[in-house]
């Protein structure tokens, strides 16, 4: 008797799988990938630099002007609360005695309404008279409000300032006031209605961004005129 044929096993091999290619970033990723930290490099910078700006260059405590920084009136020409704030704590610190007269600054920047004339009227009605305010009718921006303002107290002899506006934006404005040859010290306006945490993160973003703009443009290019 023949012995039987042994079967053959057959084992499956595993399919080779092709090797996976790494995708490489083009021209125009490298290009996003690069706008994108370089923006992230930028903001960090503006927050930083507003977190390091000074308060105040002297120890005074008595100043020739108190100058309140501008903000849009409403629609109809009536003081928004964030402006009216600012003036408000302008008032407070007119009464305190720390200085004997109000520059208001800012122009028709974003409406037709002079936002110093709407101030004007709004520290006028709380009590302070005519002739301790003085208007600056033009600034568009805060560099303009710290330019301008220091036009007139120069224009006059006087030589310090206290800077008033909301809290986020005096680091900002310090950094403008710094480069300008007067003593300063910045002075937050309280805020008269709550705002919530999104619209003050937000505010604050935008301060930094605009410190960024500061920093690297308008520093340069707009410089104030003797």
């Amino acid at each position: 008797m023949t012995n039987p044929r042994p079967t053959r096993k057959f084992i499956k091999r595993p399919a080779r799988r092709a090797p996976v290619r790494k995708r490489r970033l083009g021209w125009r990723g490298w290009l996003i990938l690069s706008s994108v930290l370089l923006f992230f490099v930028l903001y960090a910078c503006g927050a930083i630099a507003r977190m390091v700006a000074p308060t105040s260059n002297t120890a005074l405590t008595r100043f020739d002007a108190i100058i309140v920084l501008g903000n849009p009136a409403d629609s109809d020409g009536n003081p928004t609360p964030e402006l009216l704030a600012r003036v408000t704590e302008g008032v407070h610190e007119y009464e305190r005695g720390v200085a004997s007269r109000l520059i208001l600054t800012g122009g028709p920047a974003h409406n037709q309404f002079v936002e110093a004339r709407v101030m004007a009227r709004t520290a006028e009605a709380q009590g302070i008279p005519a002739a301790a305010i003085f208007i600056e009718p033009e600034a568009r921006d805060t560099i303009e409000n710290a330019c301008f303002s220091e036009r007139i107290m120069k224009a006059h002899g006087w030589r310090s300032a206290e800077v008033v506006s909301r809290a986020s934006h005096l680091p900002r404005a310090a950094m403008i006031f710094k480069e300008l040859p007067l003593e300063w010290r910045t002075h937050a306006a309280p805020l008269l209605e709550p705002e919530s945490p999104a619209y003050q993160w937000g505010a604050s973003a935008v301060e930094d961004l605009k410190a960024v703009r500061y920093l690297i443009w308008a520093r340069w290019t707009e410089q104030c005129e003797p």
